[in-house]
């Protein structure tokens, strides 16, 4: 995994047989307490969704520790193995790999990953409408929630309103259209 400093990349991971990460709405905040910890620190987070069974975030490196990001990551996962674990009597590691990493150096692109993170919950019909999934980035955009994870400045560079931004997050994204797997 290459992480480089001041660059973007797309972080994911999906647990072992599509077992459920997250079983209840504690498992997610205690995951993006977890995330606060080990990453908040060394990356700005411009996306993320929490999914039933996998993650996605996009982050910006504002670290020159690309070692330590690395081991955060790692540590991210094995502590949060360990609760759920713990707290469902299971055994055994809880992710399939390790995290994926993807650089992204196009700003068009990194949009349109933007959309398609944001989006994951409508493609697994978990929602009929983009806000209404609450372990997403998005409701921060759109301002049904003020929370310090995500820095949307970005964003709000390139897309002129609220409205814009919503609109934009509509247009469907397809898995195919990316030029890179996913899984």
């Amino acid at each position: 995994m290459e992480l480089e400093p001041n660059k973007y990349y797309h972080l994911y991971n999906r647990s072992n047989n599509h077992e459920q990460l997250f079983r209840n709405i504690d498992n997610y905040i205690y995951f993006l307490s977890k995330y606060r910890k080990y990453l908040e620190p060394l990356v700005d987070t411009l996306t993320y969704c929490l999914m039933p069974d996998h993650f996605h975030f996009l982050v910006f490196i504002k670290s020159n520790e690309s070692i330590r990001i690395k081991k955060n990551i790692g540590l991210l996962l094995s502590s949060y193995t360990k609760a759920i674990n713990k707290s469902f009597s299971r055994v055994g590691s809880l992710f399939q790999q390790h995290t994926k990493t993807k650089l992204l150096n196009d700003e068009n692109y990194l949009l349109t990953v933007i959309a398609y993170i944001h989006q994951n919950p409508l493609r697994k019909n978990l929602v009929k409408n983009i806000d209404g999934w609450e372990f997403s980035s998005y409701r921060d955009y759109i301002e049904l929630r003020k929370d310090t994870l995500v820095n949307i400045s970005f964003v709000q560079d390139r897309i002129t309103s609220i409205e814009a931004f919503k609109f934009f997050s509509s247009t469907k994204v397809e898995k195919n259209n990316f030029i890179y797997d996913l899984h």
